[in-house]
C-alpha cells in the first residue's frame, strides 16, 4: 500500500480587519477603553460596517506608539 503525501496547509494570513474584541485582545486593553479611544478619534483605521465597527489590523500594528492622551510631555503629580 502506497502512502499519499498529505498536502501541507498554506499559512493562514491574519484578517485585514478586526472586531473591537479582537483589536482589544491584540492591544491588551479593555474593550471599553478601546471604544473610548474610538469615540475620541484616537484610533486610526476604524471603519463602520452597518452598526458594527471594524479596525484595520495594519493601523494597529504599524502605528507609532505615543498617540494617546498619556503621551504628552506634561508632568503628572
Amino acid at each position: 500500500m502506497t502512502e499519499h503525501p498529505v498536502p501541507l496547509a498554506e499559512p493562514v494570513s491574519p484578517p485585514e480587519f478586526l472586531t473591537v474584541d479582537e483589536a482589544a485582545d491584540l492591544l491588551r486593553v479593555n474593550r471599553k477603553t478601546l471604544y473610548e479611544s474610538i469615540r475620541l478619534g484616537q484610533l486610526p483605521g476604524v471603519v463602520r460596517v452597518g452598526k458594527s465597527l471594524r479596525i484595520r489590523r495594519a493601523s494597529l500594528v504599524d502605528s507609532p506608539p505615543g498617540k494617546g492622551r498619556d503621551s504628552d510631555d506634561r508632568k503628572r503629580r
